[in-house]
């Protein structure tokens, strides 16, 4: 065969392979409203950067008739390219070849860009759309799983991994994405469960759809498994790249510093009128910290699942900062067991990746009740608790108003390494709530009163007259500084300016043992 029939043979071996399964399997999955693997990866990366690793790569199954049975680039495609000219690695799953489904070689090419992943300390990103483990490869595929969570795991903590889910995730499949730091869902197109509606259906008589058992909203609301939900694919890979502009490529560097043009010595007087006067009333903690940071810009991280807590990236001088805040609109701002793990495991990410925490603290207890208490709420708060302390970055706390009790220390209090606190006038900084406190302190006082209803006015007003301000706290030195609201943005541009060179080291040991 002469060199020009080589090569004509490679281009031809080459295109069959870029077909997937067939022109017949593209259009139906156009017609769900899907993108192909190949589609899908030139979308989220810069044009022309992706450069495909084993393409060639054939599966070696003979069970079941397989052996007759071709499966271009067995499934997958992998590779590297840019992202905002910053290198990723990604991986596609694609639904047009045998359904997506993994075997031993799929899973083998997904494996070599998460190992390569690792050494260059880049993003990993996988785009899942698969029907699940191919049975006819039955142990190779369970074992290409675990190797896949095995690097997963591996992985975490030194590389960002990103899982998108663009279609079926189901059985052992979920576990992959469940293990990496965010996933991503289109609403309508993509479903996670362990077990499918017929399964269920069969062993428990449950009826249930596909979508509500585990849809882009099931999980971005209701189990917290997910952490954004797009509308479409197209927004999905908008989100992708607004998420990975605030994260570095590894753990050994910073997030990338972007001149946003916005002046760190800002002042915003409206923040002085941002509180009720009424210590009861709601505000919204969003609009208060889009006056803080950055051109307003506050990029949330599971926005639809438990709401009472906030957390997502936002910039200050340019330099990319973790917030998390108690929101006073929802449940009062209290911390249950989801907030709690929401919170836990988002200080957690921004402590492995070298992202400083800032905390805007207005909240006025743990939620009270049996449900909290029989699910463990002792369990999931101490996870809180554990991951602020744990951190060793920077760690900044601005209590807008109450901070009470255990919910105080839980919002990083100086306790818990908290490098500076700053208080506003308004803050209530106390063991509980001067009504509940009034009713303890001064029982008897109250019920051997002319007028109890009278008198317990006037302690409670005592009370918070004395105590719930932020000043027995700045007398002890657990406050560093009470500022006027408006300040709020310089101080914390200085603040992170100083922090900079942060250097804090713990005892040597293999890990600790987290409350989970």
């Amino acid at each position: 065969m002469s060199t020009r029939a080589k090569i004509d043979d490679l281009l031809a071996r080459s295109k069959k392979i870029e077909l997937g399964g067939g022109q017949k399997a593209i259009d139906k999955q156009h017609q769900s409203g899907k993108f192909t693997a190949r589609e899908r990866i030139e979308k989220l990366l810069d044009p022309g950067t992706f450069t495909e690793l084993d393409k060639f790569v054939a599966h070696r199954c003979v069970n079941f008739d397989m052996a007759g049975k071709e499966a271009p680039g067995e499934g997958v495609v992998t590779g590297y390219g840019t992202i905002d000219g910053r290198l990723v690695y990604v991986f596609a799953q694609d639904f047009t070849v045998l359904g997506g489904s993994l075997g031993e070689m799929h899973a083998a090419k997904i494996c070599k860009v998460m190992d390569l992943a690792v050494k260059m300390g880049a993003p990993c990103i996988g785009l899942n759309d698969s029907g699940g483990a191919r049975i006819q490869e039955a142990v190779d595929a369970l074992s290409g799983y675990g190797q896949i969570f095995y690097r997963n795991t591996l992985a975490s903590g030194v590389i960002p991994q990103i899982s998108v889910i663009m279609g079926p995730c189901a059985g052992g499949a979920v576990y992959s994405p469940a293990l990496t730091d965010f996933i991503f869902m289109v609403k309508n197109n993509s479903q996670m469960f362990i077990t499918g509606p017929q399964v269920i259906k069969a062993v428990t008589g449950e009826e249930v759809s596909a979508e509500q058992l585990g849809g882009a909203i099931t999980h971005n609301r209701t189990s917290g498994v997910a952490h954004f939900a797009a509308e479409n694919e197209d927004d999905c890979f908008a989100q992708i790249k607004k998420l990975l502009s605030f994260l570095p490529s590894n753990n050994l560097e910073d997030a990338p510093i972007y001149d946003t043009g916005d002046d760190p010595g800002r002042m915003d007087e409206s923040l002085n009128d941002i509180i009720p006067d009424n210590p009861n009333a709601a505000y919204d903690m969003v609009e208060l910290i889009q006056k803080v940071v950055d051109n307003g810009e506050f990029f949330q991280t599971q926005p639809l699942y438990a709401p009472n807590i906030l957390t997502g990236f936002a910039r200050i001088n340019g330099r990319v900062i973790g917030i998390i805040a108690n929101q006073p609109k929802v449940m009062a701002g209290c911390l249950d067991i989801n907030a709690s793990d929401k919170a836990a495991r988002f200080i957690r990410f921004c402590d492995a990746f070298n992202i400083p925490i800032v905390n805007f603290v207005d909240v006025p207890g743990f939620l009270p009740g049996t449900n909290q208490e029989y699910g463990g709420i002792i369990r999931h708060g101490a996870k809180m608790l554990y991951a602020y302390s744990e951190a060793t970055v920077p760690k900044i706390t601005i209590v807008t108003r109450k901070a009470y009790g255990g919910a105080y220390l839980a919002m990083c209090s100086r306790d818990l390494g908290a490098d500076q606190v700053i208080a506003w006038p308004t803050a209530e900084i106390a063991v509980m709530g001067a009504e509940g406190a009034a009713n303890i302190i001064f029982r008897k006082e109250i019920e051997s009163a002319a007028n109890p209803a009278e008198k317990r006015a006037e302690k409670i007003q005592e009370y918070r007259d004395r105590f719930a301000t932020p000043y027995v706290a700045a007398e002890r030195g657990f406050v560093d500084m009470v500022i006027e609201p408006k300040e709020t943005r310089p101080r914390l541009a200085n603040a992170l300016e100083m922090l900079a060179t942060k250097r804090e080291s713990r005892p040597a040991k293999k890990h600790g043992n987290i409350p989970l």
